[in-house]
């Protein structure tokens, strides 16, 4: 199982903290993306660390392994990038949906644009040290725009390709459309991991029935509505774990962020959704989204998770 990237929440302090708690139970991890339009291609050596420093080897040892992503579609900052990362994989992003993203060709803007697909990939692959995946949606508008990606993607050596079956538009409302990951699945030559609502292991295996071709799993908000799912586990050890988990993860936010206003949003971010996980109702879960005290909501958390 692959942990999909998620901006705020999958960084190294997440992806550490898992792999503390649960060894080996999420084999790889995709990172948040970094943008290639923040123009580190120019910037000096403090700031371009700064700008990498969930991705950098020595900042993620303990955690999860993790494939660095990368968002744009600038050529020389992309293959400097990847000078920078000195990593085996890294990742393209064309799935990102957020409207301030694909109006300007970038994550799922670019699908309904198979040739600037084409001239990237072009001048980008040839200059490669390290394995390329992408990570796709069916499309910006229409799900059929994927069909004139897949050609495209089919003529280069990729290490994957991750297929979101929503179109951009979706973002991450309505239903995955099963139906046309299965016609997109066997056109594509890279093995092919599905992403898209992996909420419990039951989950996880009626993809892995319908699809047997498919080569990995990839979920995100699935784990943090309940972080025990790729693990089989009863009930009652399901919640010991699971608060267990929450517990080690709010420690960790005070023992590494700066200041009260920083551990209280990120606290925040993200008990509004492993509070799911948990057997207490939404108004108790409210409490901690309502306050705005760093204090209270440490004890607040400590009390749902004992």
């Amino acid at each position: 199982m692959i942990l999909a990237p998620m901006q705020g929440l999958t960084e190294v302090l997440f992806r550490r903290v898992y792999e503390e708690c649960f060894p080996g139970a999420v084999g790889l991890a995709v990172s948040p993306f970094l943008s290639l339009t923040h123009n580190m291609q120019f910037a000096g050596p403090k700031a371009r660390r700064l700008f990498l420093r969930d991705v950098l080897p020595e900042n993620n040892e303990g955690s999860i392994p993790v494939v660095p992503q990368i968002l744009g579609k600038e050529p020389e900052e992309f293959v400097a990038m990847l000078c920078d990362l000195g990593y085996d994989e890294v990742n393209w992003n064309m799935g990102c949906p957020m409207r301030a993203v694909t109006s300007k060709h970038r994550g799922s803007g670019i699908l309904p644009y198979p040739d600037e697909v084409r001239r990237l990939l072009d001048e980008v692959m040839p200059r490669l040290r390290c394995r390329l995946s992408v990570k796709v949606r069916l499309g910006l508008k229409d799900k059929e725009e994927i069909f004139g990606i897949v050609p495209v993607l089919n003529d280069f050596p990729l290490a994957s390709v991750t297929v979101h079956p929503r179109t951009g538009r979706q973002g991450y409302g309505g239903v995955p459309d099963l139906e046309a990951f299965g016609r997109v699945l066997p056109l594509v030559k890279a093995p092919v991991i599905y992403n898209g609502d992996i909420c419990s292991a039951g989950d996880a295996r009626r993809i892995r029935e319908r699809f047997p071709s498919v080569a990995e799993l990839m979920v995100g908000r699935g784990l943090l509505y309940n972080p025990t799912l790729p693990l089989e586990m009863d009930e009652a050890q399901r919640q010991h774990e699971a608060k267990r988990f929450i517990r080690r993860l709010v420690q960790e936010i005070k023992e590494t962020l700066p200041t009260e206003q920083a551990m209280l949003r990120k606290s925040k971010e993200y008990w509004c959704l492993s509070w799911k996980s948990l057997a207490i109702s939404e108004a108790e879960a409210r409490k901690v989204l309502r306050a705005d005290q760093w204090a209270v909501v440490d004890n607040l958390i400590d009390v749902f998770t004992q």
